[in-house]
């Protein structure tokens, strides 16, 4: 049974404030409390002025807190860790999650001390992105306070230092998809398939890097939840008029229960969606493509889904011959008659032995 309590200001509001009560039950957490104390002020109209800020790669030893403010609150739950700090004429929370990512909302007096606090808070405390092999690269997930996007630096390299990882009769349809602009897209779906460990995530690695000029890529870590709900697919494909106008490319890993033959029976509006959003009106809307990574059989896939003209590429990404696996190598031991996976090379090239085979399907990936 739930236990209600209801929390009152007890101080009297001015003619120009409005009255503030919290409800708390036992599903609350103290990070809740510390958020519904944080917007009270606004809420009441005693701090009218609200500046938010969110910042990636905090630096460890950057406190967010101004040097005035008075820490008031803290709670820790989930990853995450909550400050509410106070000052005269201002309230702060400072969200800080286990990723470095942090989130700072202030409420003021006047618009100009809530900038003020603002920038105190938040400069100098993000660390440069790293140069050289590094993409930004976002990743969305859908928590229990609704769809999150966190940005972050990935390993990403050339595709002309990359290229020889993969068979020879793959060079050409690569080379081309690496090098496409946005005037040469026709098709908005990219479809990789094949076994495990083939390296299909180093290719879109690799494909971030080649587009990072006029291209984002994100990283959505939960396709099920992105297709089930129509609203989280709005925020994630659609966003808002004030984005980046960039591309962006949605990256889908292993969702073959999305895409195989019997999906619209097994996932409901889930396919529907996905097709809408590659050649629908929902993708017309934005410049917005989809990667799809799988380890099924083309055949076994959905008509809907590889039918001509929906896929800017098509592409199966599967083991090195024999011969190239062994010039790769630069030597024929270990390697199967059939060919090795990238992920059996590398593993070979650091001496494990005893590898697991393609056909048990257990993993290897890159």
């Amino acid at each position: 049974m739930s236990v209600i309590k209801e929390v009152h200001f007890t101080s009297e509001p001015r003619p120009d404030e409005l009255p503030m009560n919290i409800w708390l039950d036992d599903g609350d957490s103290a990070v809740d409390v510390i958020d519904a104390l944080a917007l009270s002020p606004f809420a009441t109209g005693s701090q009218p002025w609200s500046r938010t800020a969110t910042l990636e790669r905090v630096r460890p030893d950057a406190s967010l807190i101004p040097a005035t403010g008075q820490v008031v609150r803290v709670a820790a739950e989930d990853g995450r860790e909550a400050r509410l700090v106070c000052g005269e004429g201002w309230t702060l929370r400072v969200i800080r999650y286990r990723n470095r990512a942090a989130t700072v909302i202030v409420t003021a007096v006047d618009e100009e001390l809530a900038r003020s606090v603002i920038e105190e808070v938040t400069k100098d405390v993000e660390e440069p992105a790293p140069e050289n092999d590094h993409v930004e690269m976002g990743f969305w997930w859908y928590g229990a306070h609704g769809s999150r996007r966190s940005e972050k630096p990935i390993t990403a390299s050339p595709w002309r230092e990359v290229s020889g990882n993969y068979a020879a009769a793959l060079e050409s349809p690569l080379t081309r998809l690496m090098s496409i602009t946005p005037a040469d897209v026709h098709g908005r779906l990219i479809l990789l398939h094949g076994p495990p460990g083939t390296g299909k995530t180093t290719l879109l690695r690799t494909l971030a890097h080649e587009w990072r000029s006029w291209c984002q890529v994100d990283c959505v870590l939960d396709p099920e939840l992105l297709f089930g709900s129509p609203g989280y697919l709005m925020e994630v494909a659609v966003g808002t008029d004030d984005d980046d106008k960039k591309w962006r490319l949605l990256v889908l890993e292993d969702c073959d229960e999305l895409i195989r033959a019997g999906a619209k029976e097994t996932t409901g509006q889930g396919l529907s969606r996905l097709l809408n959003l590659t050649d629908g009106l929902l993708g017309q809307g934005r410049d917005v493509l989809v990667a799809i990574t799988t380890n099924e059989d083309l055949a076994r896939l959905h008509p809907a889904v590889v039918r001509p003209g929906r896929c800017l590429a098509q592409i199966e990404v599967g083991r090195l011959p024999y011969d190239e696996a062994a010039r790769w190598l630069g030597t024929s031991e270990g390697v199967s008659p059939s060919g090795a996976t990238l992920a059996e090379l590398f593993a070979l090239r650091e001496g494990v032995v005893g590898l697991t085979t393609a056909t048990e399907n257990t993993g290897l990936y890159l």
